[in-house]
């Protein structure tokens, strides 16, 4: 039948998972990143997925589609509501509470120093060129992963120059940025730590790709950090 149904444009969707999250029939979901219509018939067709998409990537159009099927949606709604880590929308949007083993009663330790090298630290605020990279060793960070990671500060901070962000929040692409630091200053090394969540491999990508336009060989890996605060690589 020709009906009004939703159309997702996929290179204007940034892959927030908003859409998902307003879908109540669960027609939409995530893949590869992207906003995507599971099913024509678990869309009724009224767009409360429309407001929630921040970049537009959502109209309607009229089209050959199966009927809304209320009764499939009411089923499907059921399953939704069994436990499932990635159960509609964005898998970095899921809720978690990790309950964390009290310490034993000892002398309280000396406070740990931080080892941040340089202000500022954010992708966006740090210049292309200043002479904390001359000769520096690159730590390209997830903002979560500091929160994450209790050793993030000993293990990957210290002696590196940190550049944090997050593609999600910031809705830029950082590659264009990265390549100009790499090109244009004596990097020694460059290490990413990412989180285990899906919408986090913008960073990497962004960093890969800086990589490789910087025209240079320069040793470089990837950490990815779990939700629940472990080193998965």
């Amino acid at each position: 039948m020709i009906r009004k149904i939703i159309h997702i444009d996929q290179e204007k969707c940034n892959g927030c998972g908003a859409c998902a999250q307003a879908c109540h029939e669960g027609a939409i979901g995530m893949v590869n990143g992207k906003a995507t219509l599971l099913r024509d018939d678990y869309c009724d067709g009224l767009g409360d997925c429309l407001p929630a998409c921040p970049t537009g990537a959502i109209t309607f159009v009229e089209r050959e589609a199966a009927a809304y099927d209320h009764q499939a949606v009411l089923e499907h709604q059921k399953q939704r509501q069994q436990p499932h880590p990635h159960a509609g929308g964005c898998p970095g949007h899921q809720l978690r509470q990790f309950h964390r083993a009290p310490e034993a009663p000892a002398a309280a330790p000396a406070p740990a120093a931080s080892q941040l090298g340089q202000w500022p630290c954010q992708i966006k605020l740090v210049p292309t060129n200043a002479p904390y990279f001359d000769g520096a060793k690159l730590l390209i960070a997830a903002n979560c992963t500091a929160f994450a990671y209790a050793q993030m500060h000993q293990e990957f901070m210290r002696g590196k120059i940190a550049l944090v962000g997050c593609p999600k929040l910031d809705g830029v692409d950082y590659s264009e940025k990265l390549t100009e630091i790499l090109r244009n200053n004596d990097i020694q090394s460059v290490t990413v730590v990412r989180m285990e969540v899906p919408c986090c491999g913008g960073l990497e990508m962004a960093a890969k790709k800086a990589l490789q336009q910087s025209g240079k060989f320069i040793p470089w890996q990837v950490v990815t950090i779990s939700v629940d605060g472990r080193k998965l690589d």
